[in-house]
């Protein structure tokens, strides 16, 4: 069996905190599996409020970044672009979870 690739969607501080759960749960029932958290639009503020255990999985919208006047200085992981990594992503095989 191919790997198990997740990849959870965040676009609400709400989802973040529901993509952050279910990849705390993912690690603990399958440790082998890659798991990926794309926050964009409301999620990145929350993303640069909140630090977390599973930050290393996430990565921030740059587009959302500037959007919205935020700077990055808890230097999380960035995209170009959430709608581009989303597609790319799935394009990959990774199975897609919007939190």
């Amino acid at each position: 069996m191919a790997a198990l690739r997740v990849l959870l969607h965040a676009p609400t501080a709400e989802a973040l905190a529901r993509a952050r759960r279910n990849a705390r749960n993912l690690g603990k029932a399958r440790p082998d599996a890659e798991v990926l958290i794309l926050a964009n639009a409301g999620a990145v503020a929350a993303a640069l409020a909140t630090p977390d255990e599973t930050d290393p999985l996430l990565r921030l919208c740059r587009n959302s970044l500037a959007a919205q006047g935020l700077d990055n200085s808890a230097s999380l992981a960035e995209v170009e672009a959430a709608v581009v990594t989303l597609a790319e992503r799935q394009a990959e095989g990774w199975a897609y979870i919007r939190a």
